[in-house]
């Protein structure tokens, strides 16, 4: 059986991942009759956003114990994923992957990736091994692979898609419902919610994602 690290950001779309892109995903790997094991950064999330109030709260909240609303609790630190022991990662969505993996939110065409998420895609990478992104994550994986010229989509955003072509990586327009498969650097990405306006519209995406990286 498959197996492949999900690598979540926190619990929320506002500051952390966006749950129907993180559920989606496991929905699609227990689909296609894949394991995954979901992990996070044990550290605190770069905001905390009352979501009902659409406000910061000013709060400190981890990463690691807020993603672990989403795993059902079975959740480790992304230091312990070692792409020997997984046969693909996946990247889902939400401010938290511009805000808590990388600096994209705030810092756009100048940001860095985290260390940790930095390290671990160009492990995968090296490891030849498949990584996918879905909505704004393909920011982090664009600039950890940008000196290998990787493909990503995050829609049809002109600003991110300059950015993403400033670090010296390439952007495919898509639509909600397609996927953009770099075969070269076997990425995989998705625009998900930067499209798409309703779950229905995320959902063909993902799962076309999802069937793409355990065909490889």
């Amino acid at each position: 059986m498959k197996k492949i690290a999900v690598i979540l950001s926190g619990c929320g779309v506002c500051d952390g991942s966006e749950i129907h892109e993180a559920v989606l995903t496991l929905l699609h790997l227990s689909k296609n009759n894949a394991a995954y094991q979901c992990a996070a950064i044990d550290g605190e999330q770069t905001r905390v956003y009352n979501h009902k109030a659409n406000a910061e709260t000013g709060e400190k909240r981890n990463m690691l114990v807020e993603s672990a609303r989403i795993a059902r609790g079975n959740i480790i630190d992304v230091t312990k994923i070692d792409p020997k022991d997984y046969d693909a990662v996946i990247f889902p969505g939400g401010q938290g992957a511009a805000l808590n993996l990388c600096s994209f939110a705030r810092e756009h065409e100048n940001m860095n990736v985290r260390k940790e998420i930095e390290t671990l895609i160009l492990k995968f990478h090296e490891a030849k091994k498949p990584v996918g992104a879905i909505c704004i994550a393909p920011v982090a994986v664009a600039k950890a692979l940008s000196k290998f010229k990787v493909n990503v989509t995050i829609g049809n955003d002109a600003g991110v898609a300059t950015c993403i072509r400033h670090w010296g990586a390439e952007h495919t327009n898509c639509k909600a419902d397609e996927i953009c498969y770099d075969p070269k650097n076997l990425v995989v990405t998705t625009p998900a919610y930067m499209l798409g306006k309703n779950i229905a519209e995320i959902e063909p995406g993902i799962e076309k994602l999802v069937k793409k990286i355990c065909s490889l």
